[in-house]
């Protein structure tokens, strides 16, 4: 009798441990924190370790660095208006699929999901594979 309490408490805790990690993976994946922006700075001092950089490289590395963000700035720019359109028809096309009741909380959840984005910085490049 007194091993099988020991079995269950063991079952008990295995089973405990098991649910606690999956809760807290979809509690970090699904509010954004399990995604991990890109540290330019963090690359730098990787790359300057790894590499054994020189300060000169450093610098060199970091205008490097400066030049691609300055393009990709500009290619959102050109690319952001489509990407726009392009939501705002699959918007429209959801909308109209939906009963007025329906349409109300999609609009609700856009709105949210709009806002969401809008307090996150934009994406920036990642680092060279």
């Amino acid at each position: 009798m007194t091993r099988r309490a020991y079995v269950y408490f063991a079952l008990t805790f295995l089973l405990g441990i098991i649910l606690g990690g999956a809760g807290a993976f979809f509690l970090t994946w699904y509010t954004g924190h399990w995604h991990m922006r890109f540290s330019r700075q963090h690359f730098v001092d990787r790359m300057r370790h790894e590499l054994n950089l020189s300060d000169d490289q450093v610098r060199q590395l970091k205008q490097i660095m400066d030049d691609a963000d300055a393009k990709f700035r500009e290619l959102r720019k050109q690319t952001s208006p489509g990407f726009d359109k392009l939501r705002e028809e699959l918007h429209n096309r959801i909308r109209s699929m939906l009963t007025p009741e329906q349409a109300v909380k999609f609009d609700e959840l856009v709105r949210r999901r709009e806002e969401r984005m809008r307090r996150q910085p934009p994406p920036g490049p990642g680092p060279p594979p």
